[in-house]
């Protein structure tokens, strides 16, 4: 959410952001909301000077009853409680304007970088680097689904009886693996001085509309019946409202997390849910990394989250790249972002893996987070970004260490989380 302040000093430059983000239909919203603010500031003054002349005639009305003139100080007493009826009509069309300004500001995005290429969606995100050499076997290799059947390590069709398309039994040595490499990345980020944290799988609305659009709330959200709770859809939900409401302090500064959780996901409005793998699916395990930092140090956070994610994918042999998002793919709370693909022998073509995101103090001012300095406060940044995400990891993971023989290679560092195994072996 946009400081109203900077908003109505600058509306053309919100304006010029919101049309590089192609959604002229907000544009409107821009003078909207600034006609809104006058309104209420209007409306603040006239009920601050009321106040003052309420309390001044209230400190009168004590002078005259000591005086006995107790004629004049019930005409005052009169004039305070017309007053009180104006003042609480004050009141209230404040508390309105200023719940309308917010729903307004709630939907008008966040400033992009100036170094976010513009483009409409993500046909139009562009590469950065690639890490690793990416290599096509002289073999075929089978769909994925099909390379997990091949160990006994999925089953689909039960899962799809038990609770419909999107979700799966992972079993065995895949099993295993999935395991193995959540493990690894945990491990991976400790060692690189994030605090691991396992957080509520459930947040409250005042979470979720705090971490999150109300765009993405809608496609990916599940709702708790009867009670006030969504089922996170990645653990950066619960740990950036960890902070909501707080005021740190800017020597504790930064906070810098890794967090595992499973995540559930409509997936409403995506390409859709598959039925023969594990690419997009309701429900999933993720390792995460969350960085709670100062502005100024921000964008530096922001390299190091998806270099960590490029370092641990190059550790387990797997050839990835780093694509920026374009303005039209950024969400609407985002100031910028990386997406970290996987090269995919089968498909001779990367896909995404994970996403490494600034959101300055967008989620920030959502939720009140504030960081004491020694010039006062301010509202902090806030950093996202995934580590591993399992089992569409797995894909990458299989594909890129498959042998002719259908075995799958294990990476060294891998092996103290598989019992030492250097390769797992079909038994079919």
């Amino acid at each position: 959410m946009l400081d109203m302040k900077f908003l109505r000093e600058n509306p053309e430059l919100v304006k010029a952001n919101i049309k590089k983000k192609f959604q002229e239909h907000k544009l409107e919203l821009v003078d909207k909301v600034i006609d809104l603010d006058v309104n209420n500031r209007k409306t603040k003054q006239a009920a601050d000077e009321l106040r003052a002349k309420r309390n001044t005639i209230s400190k009168e009305i004590g002078g005259l009853m000591k005086k006995g003139l107790k004629e004049e100080a019930e005409a005052k007493k009169k004039l305070v409680q017309e007053m009180v009826g104006e003042l609480t009509a004050l009141e209230e069309k404040e508390t309105a304007l200023a719940e309308e300004i917010k729903k307004i500001m709630m939907v008008i995005p966040n400033m992009i970088d100036a170094s976010v290429p513009i483009g409409k969606d993500d046909s139009e995100n562009v590469e950065v680097q690639k890490y690793g050499e990416p290599i096509v076997p002289d073999f075929e290799i089978p769909y994925h689904s099909e390379i997990m059947e091949r160990f006994n390590g999925i089953d689909l069709d039960s899962a799809r009886k038990v609770a419909g398309n999107g979700f799966y039994y992972l079993m065995g040595d895949v099993a295993r693996l999935h395991s193995a490499v959540i493990s690894y990345a945990r491990d991976f980020m400790i060692n690189r001085g994030f605090t691991y944290v396992v957080p509520p799988f459930m947040i409250r609305s005042d979470v979720v509309t705090g971490v999150m659009s109300f765009a993405e709330m809608e496609n990916m959200m599940y709702k708790i019946e009867g009670e006030d709770l969504y089922l996170i859809g990645t653990s950066e939900h619960s740990m950036i409202g960890k902070f909501i409401d707080t005021i740190l302090d800017e020597k504790d500064m930064p906070y810098t997390y890794t967090s595992y959780s499973p995540c559930f996901r409509k997936e409403k409005g995506a390409h859709g849910i598959e039925e023969r793998g594990v690419y997009r699916i309701h429900q999933f395990e993720k390792q995460e990394m969350i960085v709670v930092c100062k502005p100024e140090e921000s964008m530096e956070w922001f390299v190091k989250l998806y270099t960590n994610t490029v370092d641990l994918f190059r550790s387990l042999d797997i050839p990835v790249r780093t694509l920026e998002c374009c303005s039209g793919d950024l969400a609407d709370l985002k100031c910028k972002s990386i997406d970290v693909e996987a090269w995919s022998p089968r498909q001779k073509k990367y896909f995404e893996v994970g996403s490494c995101s600034n959101l300055t103090d967008a989620q920030a001012r959502r939720l009140g987070i504030r960081v004491k300095g020694e010039n006062g406060k301010y509202f902090a940044h806030t950093l996202n970004n995934t580590v591993v995400a399992p089992p569409r990891m797995l894909i990458a993971f299989l594909e890129n260490n498959l042998n002719a023989d259908g075995s799958v290679n294990i990476p060294e560092v891998l092996r103290p989380y598989m019992g030492g195994n250097e390769k797992i072996v079909p038994s079919k």
